[in-house]
C-alpha cells in the first residue's frame, strides 16, 4: 500500500470522524441540558470515565469474549472456504447443500445456542460454535456466488488452451471470488463478536455478555454502555485487520 493510497483512506474517513464527534457532543449537551439521570443515559464524558476506571476489568473480559470469537470466525472461515469450493468443483454438491444453508439462516441462533449449551456444558467450546454458526453463512454464500460470477469467455478460452477443472480453478475462479470471499469475511468479522455475546448471555463466568448482563440487573447503565464501546471496538479491529488483508493480498482490485 503506497503513501497516496495511505493519505486517500485517510481523507475517506475524516468527514465520518468529524460526524462522530458532532453526535458526541450533541448527546453530552442533551444530556446535561435536560438532566436526564445517569442510569437512564449516561453522557460520553461519563462513559469515558467508566472506560477508565474499569479498564483492568474490561480487559479481563474483552480478552475472553475476543479468544472466542476470533476461534469461532477461524473455523467458520475453514468450514466456509472449504465447503464453498466444494461446491464450486461439483455442482451436484452445490444442488444438494446449497438450499440447506440457506435454509439453515431461518432457524434463530438464539434457539440454537441453548442447545449447545446444554449438549457442550457452558466452556469456551459453545460460544465458539455459536460463532462459527453466525460466521459461516456470509463466507460461503458470497465465496460461492464469487466463484459463479467469473467471466465465462475467459473460462471457455482457458478449457480451450488444455486447461484442467482444477487449473482453471486455481488460475482463475479463485483469484476472481476473491474480492466476493473478502466482503463476506468483512461481514463475518463484525458477526463474531456479537455471536460471542450471544452464546456469553446464556451461560457464561467470563466475557462481555457477562459483564453487560450483570451490569444491567444492577442499574449500571453506564457501565452497559461502556461494554458497547468495546465490543465496537473489537468489531472494528476485526473489520480493519480483514480490510488490510484483503489491500494485502488484492493490491490489482483496490488500485483500479
Amino acid at each position: 500500500m503506497n503513501t497516496n493510497n495511505g493519505i486517500n483512506i485517510i481523507k475517506k474517513f475524516v468527514p465520518s470522524a468529524i460526524f462522530f464527534l458532532f453526535l458526541l457532543v450533541l448527546w453530552q449537551m442533551v444530556v446535561v441540558i435536560l438532566g436526564i439521570e445517569e442510569f437512564i443515559l449516561p453522557s460520553p464524558i461519563s462513559i469515558g470515565k467508566v472506560l477508565f476506571e474499569t479498564s483492568d476489568l474490561l480487559w479481563k473480559h474483552s480478552i475472553q469474549t475476543a479468544n472466542e470469537a476470533i476461534l469461532g470466525f477461524i473455523l467458520a472461515i475453514v468450514a466456509g472456504v472449504i465447503l464453498a469450493i466444494v461446491m464450486g468443483l461439483i455442482p451436484l454438491i452445490k444442488r444438494l447443500l446449497y438450499p440447506l444453508i440457506v435454509v439453515s439462516q431461518t432457524v434463530p441462533i438464539m434457539a440454537i445456542a441453548p442447545l449447545l449449551i446444554i449438549w457442550f456444558g457452558y466452556g469456551m467450546l459453545p460460544k465458539i460454535m455459536v460463532v462459527a454458526l453466525v460466521c459461516f453463512f456470509p463466507i460461503t454464500v458470497s465465496l460461492v456466488e464469487g466463484l459463479e460470477a467469473v467471466d465465462r469467455d475467459m473460462v471457455k478460452l482457458l478449457i480451450s488452451m488444455g486447461a484442467s477443472t482444477w487449473q482453471v480453478f486455481k488460475k482463475l475462479r479463485f483469484p476472481s471470488a476473491l474480492p466476493s470471499l473478502f466482503s463476506g469475511l468483512k461481514i463475518s468479522a463484525t458477526y463474531s463478536i456479537m455471536g460471542a455475546i450471544i452464546g456469553e448471555w446464556l451461560g457464561a463466568s467470563r466475557g462481555l455478555g457477562v459483564y453487560m448482563t450483570r451490569s444491567m440487573k444492577s442499574f449500571l447503565t453506564v457501565r452497559v454502555f461502556a461494554s458497547i464501546v468495546v465490543i465496537s471496538l473489537l468489531s472494528l479491529l476485526l473489520f480493519g485487520i480483514i480490510n488490510i488483508l484483503a489491500r494485502l493480498l488484492m493490491p490489482w482490485y483496490y488500485e483500479r
